[in-house]
């Protein structure tokens, strides 16, 4: 075989070398890859970027979206994403301008639990104020749109006697509050819209009903006690305190602690009822025989 005849054999050797080789990177190498980058340019086919079209999918995106803000936002209750410990603070802030003027608060923040996938933060409110008062606090905590719940409360009678005022019968409380929230926006709502926080007035079922805090007599009316009937006249009764001081008086006419009830011209004697802490007496007095015409 000559020289040129081996050249080309070699050559056609390395030329089918090289093309099994070529298969076998295409087809073993190259095929997965092959295979996803077709895929993948499949999906991004199927997909459109004409600007009307995705303006139209973002639309009902916007739609949809905003029903499901909309049945959210119609619950009683909301989880909120992420809170700040300090927005507590402002709600019982904003809550407080409901509450009379006697009513004191404290809060303080102690530390931030977990409760299966949520989160919530944990504060103590103490203070004191009247009965509604603590109703007021208790149902804006309980009713609020954002998660809040008193998970402890401890009462305690509370009397407040200012020098020369009727004292107030008032309710020492101390709660722990629990604020509730999570790491995403699942059971948030974007519009969101405070439940209404108005507690109805209810009847006082701290206030004793037998109290041996006795208001003082700052209006310097006649008191009864230690009082002498002086004369019946057409206009009322004439009477002296037991500090001197006199005093004419009809029926109806406000006494410490009561009322004159009845001046009985007849058996020449008046009829107070009153009203002492609770206890509810009738006082007679009559005129005395000495000063009797």
């Amino acid at each position: 075989m000559n020289r040129k005849l081996k050249n080309t054999f070699a050559l056609l050797g390395v030329l089918i070398l090289l093309g099994v080789l070529g298969f076998s990177y295409i087809y073993i190498f190259q095929n997965p890859s092959l295979k996803d980058k077709t895929a993948e340019l499949g999906s991004l086919k199927a997909l459109s970027y004409d600007p009307n079209v995705l303006n139209k999918l973002l639309k009902e995106k916007m739609l949809k979206a905003a029903k499901l803000d909309s049945i959210l936002s119609a619950r009683k209750f909301n989880i909120p994403k992420n809170l700040s410990s300090l927005k507590f603070y402002d709600f019982l802030n904003q809550l407080n301008s409901r509450l009379s003027e006697k009513a004191k608060f404290n809060i303080e923040f102690l530390t931030q639990k977990t409760d299966k996938e949520f989160f919530y933060f944990d504060y103590r409110v103490s203070g004191y104020g009247s009965y509604n008062d603590l109703f007021q606090l208790i149902y804006g905590i309980e009713e609020s749109k954002e998660l809040k719940k008193i998970t402890k409360l401890n009462l305690s009678n509370y009397v407040l006697a200012p020098d020369n005022e009727e004292p107030e019968f008032l309710i020492n409380f101390t709660m722990n509050v629990s604020i509730y929230f999570s790491s995403n926006d699942r059971y948030a709502t974007e519009t969101y819209s405070e439940n209404k926080l108005n507690a109805p007035k209810l009847y006082d079922i701290f206030y004793p009903l037998i109290r041996t805090e006795i208001p003082p007599n700052t209006q310097s009316l006649l008191d009864v006690q230690g009082a002498q009937l002086l004369a019946l006249v057409p206009d009322g009764a004439f009477l002296a305190g037991a500090r001197g001081n006199s005093f004419l008086l009809i029926e109806g006419d406000e006494v410490y602690l009561g009322y004159l009830t009845t001046i009985d011209y007849k058996w020449k004697k008046v009829t107070f009822v009153l009203n002492k802490g609770g206890v509810v007496e009738t006082v007679v007095l009559y005129l005395d025989k000495s000063l009797r015409k």
